[in-house]
């Protein structure tokens, strides 16, 4: 049966060409829903999971730097579906492992208004047609905000500001019936990591893998389908009172 938020509209997700983005994708289609992914720069990926899933899932470029890039992608969602129920930000950059010491204020900048004003512009863009159909969004962050690791702030500090924004439109904004939760990762076996691992192997080096894997309570990185099930678990009707709330998909990383 299909959940009752999923019975009219679409899932947007943002990001979908990627690795968790993609088994979002596959889930939502799987619990019932109409689909929609979004790519950056690699629209064979983003072609190439639309044609694995076989469920005709629309595909739009989409740089969520650009307002008008974000605003076109809703209006033609709306016009092909009729309205969207869910947005799930997945979005996932290669960003450098650096020391706070060690950044420059041009990346900072670049990396703030990519992660922050990017999620903003979708925020702006989304909201009203999430009051239309009292639905939700689903945000991709970090584990790193409940346990820093030393070296991620360009990760984390952004995630930390889209969280409170996320608080926000949960408390402003539930009077509406729109709901905003965010899912905080560990280290996901998937896409991201395994490049980050290819580039800078003498950060992720055998010793950082057996460390972090000492921190885990669970003893195993993540499977991005974990990450898929909780995505489509907060967007169901089954958390239909769940709103403002961080979930740690982590292995156990933030006790």
């Amino acid at each position: 049966m299909i959940d009752k938020n999923f019975q009219t509209g679409c899932v947007l997700i943002i990001g979908g060409s990627g690795g968790i983005g993609s088994l979002c994708a596959k889930e939502f289609v799987n619990a019932g829903a109409k689909v929609a992914i979004t790519y950056y720069k690699n629209e064979q990926a983003a072609i190439d999971i639309a044609k694995d899933i076989d469920a005709g899932i629309e595909i739009f470029q989409l740089d969520n730097k650009k307002p008008d890039s974000v605003n076109g992608v809703m209006d033609e969602l709306i016009n092909k579906f009729g309205s969207i129920n869910t947005i799930v930000n997945a979005a996932g950059f290669d960003i450098p492992q650096k020391f706070i010491g060690e950044i420059d204020i041009d990346l900072w900048k670049s990396v703030m208004d990519a992660d922050v004003n990017g999620f903003f512009n979708l925020v702006k863009s989304g909201l009203p047609h999430l009051r239309a159909s009292k639905g939700s969004m689903v945000f991709i962050s970090s584990a790193g905000l409940f346990k820093y690791p030393p070296g991620d702030v360009l990760s984390v500090a952004p995630k930390a500001a889209i969280e409170h924004l996320l608080k926000g439109i949960a408390q402003e904004e539930g009077k509406n019936g729109v709901r905003a939760n965010s899912i905080a990762l560990g280290i996901i076996d998937t896409g991201i990591f395994h490049r980050l691992r290819e580039e800078n192997n003498t950060f992720f080096d055998d010793a950082w893998h057996e460390s972090v894997l000492n921190t885990l309570a669970l003893k195993r990185f993540g499977y991005p389908e974990e990450v898929a099930h909780t995505a489509v678990f907060l967007a169901s009707s089954k958390a239909g009172y769940i709103t403002g709330h961080c979930l740690p998909v982590d292995g156990g990383y933030h006790i």
